[in-house]
């Protein structure tokens, strides 16, 4: 019900907005009185009869079915003809040209959308394409969950019906049109145009105002220099990605272990091969040891377990010691090939 009572303001608010209801009262009185003067004209004519023969004349269906014999009948399917497809014509054309601008505006990053729970990429990059084909990769997002990009590039970034485009800067007032409150996970590109320092002092006040709008919000930042995490930290950051760092260390392992990168690489795409997942404890694995849970969900799910998180994401163990206990509430990092589904 309630959603039949949104609908109805909705329709309601668009013919205020597009300024329709005098042309649509013109079109009922059009067919009002059509089907009045049929009445009157013809004989032994029905109410329901005329109207019906009224619809199908003004929308030019003609049927057949129904027709005037008489000269008044006949002079007042005249006037529903002209009258009622000139007007009918004028509101099928607004509304259809409301439609067009709509999606000219937000093709153009011009309005606000109001999706809920919702990805939000505040700024664009050489990696926000795959950023968004990984994201699709993941039944966890998939390709129904609403994406919405907020960056200063002239147009919609990518073809997808569910991703929504703000154009401009991360400021309160495009990250209130990208519904900011009811978002879900935020993930701040840095601006490749800038240089390292300015970079990082960009993306630590994107996310300062991101958390004082939404402080609830889980945010994914992106960092040029490590030496700024403490500030991306003090601006309530849940995550951070050093590029630098991280590209390095990839580097190092390359060098010691031969060919190593290339399962990292694979663990951290959704698009192939094995991933990591992360999920809670199975209901009969509570308080078992880490090795018997590791040793039952290769057997039984094909699903290798590395590492355990407590609740609130602050204390990760990888490979714990085989005694450790596992909690009811405890969180299992793991390689799949798809995302488990394990009660």
């Amino acid at each position: 019900m309630d959603r039949i009572t949104l609908f109805l303001k909705q329709i309601i608010g668009f013919l205020k907005r597009e300024k329709l209801f005098r042309v649509l009262l013109v079109v009922l009185v059009v067919l009002f009185l059509g089907t009045l003067g049929f009445v009157y004209f013809e004989e032994n004519m029905r109410y329901g009869d005329a109207l019906w023969w009224s619809v199908v004349t003004m929308t030019t269906v003609g049927y057949g079915d129904i027709s005037p014999v008489s000269a008044g009948g006949r002079i007042v399917g005249l006037a529903v003809m002209v009258m009622g497809i000139g007007f009918l014509g004028v509101l099928t054309a607004t509304i259809a040209s409301a439609f067009i601008e709509t999606k000219i505006l937000e093709s153009k990053g011009m309005k606000a959308t109001h999706v809920k729970d919702h990805f939000l990429i505040c700024g664009w990059n050489y990696r926000g394409v795959e950023i968004v084909a990984d994201l699709r990769a993941d039944p966890k997002c998939g390709e129904d969950e609403s994406i919405v990009i907020i960056a200063e590039l002239a147009e919609k970034p990518l073809d997808d019906p569910n991703l929504y485009f703000i154009r401009g800067e991360v400021n309160s007032e495009n990250l209130k049109k990208a519904n900011i409150a009811e978002a879900k996970v935020v993930i701040v590109l840095s601006d490749e145009k800038l240089d390292a320092y300015s970079r990082d002092a960009k993306t630590i006040l994107n996310t300062l105002t991101i958390e004082s709008l939404n402080p609830s919000v889980y945010t994914c930042v992106e960092l040029m220099d490590p030496k700024n995490v403490e500030y991306c930290e003090m601006a309530s950051a849940d995550e951070i990605i050093v590029v630098g760092e991280l590209s390095t260390n990839l580097l190092v392992q390359a060098a010691l272990d031969h060919g190593i990168t290339r399962m990292v690489s694979e663990l951290v795409s959704n698009r192939y091969g094995e991933d990591l997942y992360k999920i809670p404890v199975p209901a009969d694995l509570a308080g078992a040891s880490f090795y018997d849970a590791m040793c039952r969900l290769k057997k039984d799910h094909n699903v290798l377990c590395i590492g355990v998180e407590d609740p609130e994401g602050k204390n990760l163990k990888a490979n714990p010691g085989n005694e450790y206990t596992l909690n009811k509430t405890d969180l299992l990092i793991v390689i799949s090939q798809d995302r488990p589904t394990i009660a």
